[in-house]
């Protein structure tokens, strides 16, 4: 019997993208494997509400999304509480861009717009954390896909930055109990971060961002599938995980 994973869906792509290649949980799938697990997506920005019972499920993955977690959408808020209390039960669970910002907040973290501003393409991510089972692999760096304009500003207390980009302290965070959080893109490749910039045109021209600079630089981050396909080992293999603290009785 294959393994359920949830994927908490918190906004859709750009419609260039999802026009040519499906919507955010479809990219994440494809990642993970759609032989692998049995998916089962709630779209929590659409009213869609989470399941009362996480222990169904072998592994959770939680979207990116045009919102900003900043201004604290009833939505958003109602997600980042059922992430506070699923986060005790240890079932892996993979935050990216959104994601990764809303698991901070729900953990008592800082989120906001990013003092250095928006950072968009192909970046390079510096790996911090060999030893992280999720992405210590990758050391000493990669790059990935990225576009965002907030960051974690202060994580929460107890985690651990396992990587840093370029104005971005906390680009990579793990929160204890088999939690991840990514600011960085793995579900993107060139193609996506090729439409997402396009689709941004006006914007990046108003923040004085040239988008003909910006697509140049774009590279091929294959690595972005390697970290979902790492992922999908670790809720395939609990024995990989981190060891859940101990707790006194």
């Amino acid at each position: 019997m294959a393994k359920r994973v949830l994927i908490i869906k918190t906004g859709s792509s750009v419609p260039a993208a999802g026009q040519r290649f499906g919507d955010f949980d479809q990219w994440f799938i494809n990642g993970l494997g759609p032989e692998r697990f049995d998916y089962c997506t709630i779209g929590v920005h659409d009213g869609e509400q989470l399941p009362g019972n996480v222990g169904q499920f072998d592994g959770i993955v939680i979207t990116g999304s045009p919102a900003m977690v900043s201004h604290r959408h009833e939505w958003s808020e109602r997600a980042a509480e059922w992430i506070a209390a699923t986060h005790a039960s240890g079932t892996p669970m993979l935050g990216v861009c959104y994601g990764h910002q809303l698991i901070a907040h729900a953990l008592g973290g800082k989120v906001g717009p990013n003092p250095f501003g928006r950072r968009m393409g192909s970046l390079a991510v510096e790996i911090i954390e060999e030893s992280d089972p999720l992405i210590g692999a990758f050391a000493p760096g990669q790059h990935f896909q990225a576009t965002h304009v907030e960051a974690v500003l202060e994580p929460p207390v107890g985690s651990r930055v396992i990587a840093r980009g370029e104005g971005d302290p906390h680009h990579g965070l793990y929160f204890g109990n088999a939690s991840w959080g990514l600011q960085f893109h793995p579900e993107f490749n060139i193609e996506i971060m090729d439409c997402y910039i396009r689709s941004r045109q006006s914007v990046l021209t108003g923040e004085g961002i040239y988008t003909d600079r910006l697509l140049a630089s774009l590279t091929a981050t294959p690595c972005g599938a390697a970290v979902l396909e790492r992922f999908a080992e670790l809720v395939d293999d609990p024995a990989e995980l981190p060891p859940a603290p101990h707790r006194a009785t």
